[in-house]
């Protein structure tokens, strides 16, 4: 008996565009013999529209995370963070769709959508591992809050009025002291996201390595910092400060830092893993995505042509 094959699709229920396009992948599954997996979510919500709801499996009701084989993700950057929530902690690769603006995690564009299933469906795909963040909240020496993520955690002030304070450290020695916004702490994969809106360097994602880059500081030692893989981030929130800090995972997940917290971030074991169709440089993704000028480049010069 031939087992099945099942590919969850992830969309992003309140623009039509996605909808539009997740019926079209699941009706593409559906006729190559494939069965298409919502989660339950998901599926309640469009299960109106859908041309046979009766054939879309569903996530955690008879098909668990070990059954994928592989995710197909219609929307943005903030569609594939969700995707890899719902999945963390499984191997299965996610192949991004962009549908959004820029979409630096997405490896396809719309009107690619069909034949991007058909490879997907045929195996042309390769598979990139991209690191992820372990985050730890203590306060005195409990551990009150523990996260991981993809792109960046942030500690940020929590109300718009007053700054906090914080001492940033590396592998347990103090680093600098000062008042801030906020600090983002991110990946190689982060590093085009909240990262560099702060200023901060792009990291090549074949790179093993963490950021440091301050939001809004008031120091004169206020530069962005690039961190072997192996080293402990730590953001303290110094009890003589007024101000109140949260933490945001990803900008998707919050927890309030009570004062004089302490948030440590280091890599973690589990990476997200990304299907690729494409085998061209990082480069390139830059100019496409962020429509870099790049006319008048004529290459290296290749000697004894």
């Amino acid at each position: 008996m031939t087992r099945s094959r099942y590919i969850l699709v992830v969309l992003h229920t309140g623009r039509r565009d996605s909808v539009e396009a997740a019926i079209r992948v699941c009706d593409q599954l559906v006729a190559s013999g494939v069965v298409p997996v919502l989660a339950p979510s998901d599926l309640a919500d469009i299960s109106a529209r859908l041309t046979d709801p009766s054939v879309i499996g569903v996530l955690g009701d008879g098909v668990e995370l070990g059954d994928l084989e592989l995710v197909i993700v219609l929307g943005g950057d903030g569609t594939i963070l969700r995707a890899a929530e719902v999945v963390r902690g499984c191997s299965v690769p996610l192949l991004g769709v962009n549908l959004g603006h820029v979409g630096f995690l997405a490896e396809s564009e719309r009107e690619d959508l069909t034949e991007s299933v058909e490879r997907v469906l045929s195996g042309d795909y390769i598979v990139e591992e991209r690191m992820t963040l372990d985050i730890v909240v203590t306060s005195g020496d409990e551990v009150i809050y523990e996260d991981w993520a993809l792109n960046e955690a942030t500690v940020e002030k929590a109300s718009r009025e007053r700054m906090i304070e914080v001492v940033i450290e590396v592998d347990g020695r103090p680093l600098s002291s000062f008042g801030c916004d906020g600090v983002v702490m991110a990946t190689p994969t982060g590093s085009t996201a909240y990262s560099f809106s702060a200023g901060g360097p792009i990291v090549w994602p074949s790179l093993d390595a963490l950021l440091f880059v301050p939001l809004s500081p008031h120091a004169l030692f206020s530069r962005a910092l690039v961190i072997g893989p192996e080293s402990v981030l730590a953001v303290e929130l110094l009890e003589r400060a007024p101000g109140a800090g949260v933490l945001w995972c990803d900008g998707r997940r919050g927890f309030d830092l009570p004062s004089g917290s302490r948030v440590e971030s280091r890599r973690s074991a589990v990476p997200v893993r990304l299907a690729r169709l494409t085998h061209g440089p990082f480069s390139d993704r830059l100019v496409q995505k962020f429509a870099l000028p790049v006319e008048g480049w004529r290459g290296p010069v290749r000697r004894g042509e």
